[in-house]
């Protein structure tokens, strides 16, 4: 059974730095595109990155301004999300994802798989 794992999450004040790890099991990660989503209370859940399958490309929301990275560590079954500068508006829920694709794009309905969530809280 395919399950995608989140971890790393907390609460940290603005400007601080997280790194999320999600770990998958029941896959070969190398067939599969991974990404990143986030969802606060009251907003619809967002595309934050993805990445190919063997980490040749990636892309980004808008909102990111170059504050997070994401990486990949196939022989660790692991993706990450390097996330720096953060700000209030960056807490929110945030859920790994996977899809049978080669590029680095992402959409909610493109999904096949998605992880239970970790929290990000950004505050003072």
């Amino acid at each position: 059974q395919v399950q995608l794992v989140e971890s790393g999450g907390g609460s940290v004040q603005p400007g601080g730095s997280l790194r999320l790890s999600c770990t998958a099991s029941g896959l070969t990660l190398n067939k599969v595109v991974m990404g990143w989503f986030r969802q606060a209370p009251g907003n619809e859940r967002s595309f934050v990155a993805a990445i190919s399958r063997f980490g040749e490309s990636t892309s980004y929301g808008d909102f990111v301004e170059g504050r997070f990275t994401i990486s990949r560590d196939n022989a660790k079954n692991t993706v990450y999300l390097q996330m720096n500068s953060l700000k209030p508006e960056d807490s929110a829920v945030y859920y790994c994802a996977a899809r049978f694709a080669t590029s680095a794009n992402m959409t909610q309905a493109s999904v096949r798989y998605w992880g239970k969530g970790t929290l990000v809280t950004v505050s003072e």
